[in-house]
Parts: C-alpha cells; structure tokens; sequence
C-alpha cells in the first residue's frame, strides 16, 4: 500500500476588483508650510483645477511629519498619502 502524500493547503488568493467608472480614490496630501503648500495655494490663485478628492493638510515641515500619521490616515479610510516638502 502507497502512502498519501500530504497536500499543502494552498493560500487564499484575493482576486482584484475593478473600480466603478465613477470612483474617484480619496488622496490626503500632506505639505510642508513653506515649500509645497505655497504651490499649491498658487494653482488655487491661478485657478488651476484638481479633484475635490484631494485634501491637503498643512504642516509646519514635513520633517515634523511621523509614520504614525501617515498609517492613522490609511487606517481612517484613505486611499493614497502625498507627502510634498
């Protein structure tokens, strides 16, 4: 008589969904006060547009910014984090 042999489980595989055609991700862009967030109140002056989905979070530097807030932002449901400097 043969031994069996062992079958290894195989892991569970997540399958990609493809995003509604009207989705739009929720990105957090996090700026430096001096650098980057003077270039984006430019665009606004010179009335450049970009998405509404896009929320821009002013910091003193960004060398003040921590991993935790970056991780604390993904977990509170953002899709993508900008850090400009």
């Amino acid at each position: 008589m043969q031994a069996k042999a062992q079958e290894t489980p195989t892991p569970a595989v997540e399958v990609p969904v493809a995003a509604p055609p009207d989705w739009e991700p929720l990105v957090l862009a996090m700026a430096c006060h001096y650098c980057a967030f003077a270039a984006a109140d430019l665009a606004g002056v010179m009335r450049l547009a970009y998405s509404p989905s896009v929320r821009i979070v002013r910091l003193p530097c960004t060398g003040r910014l921590d991993h935790y807030h970056v991780l604390r932002a993904f977990e509170r449901g953002v899709d993508g984090v900008f850090v400009a400097g």
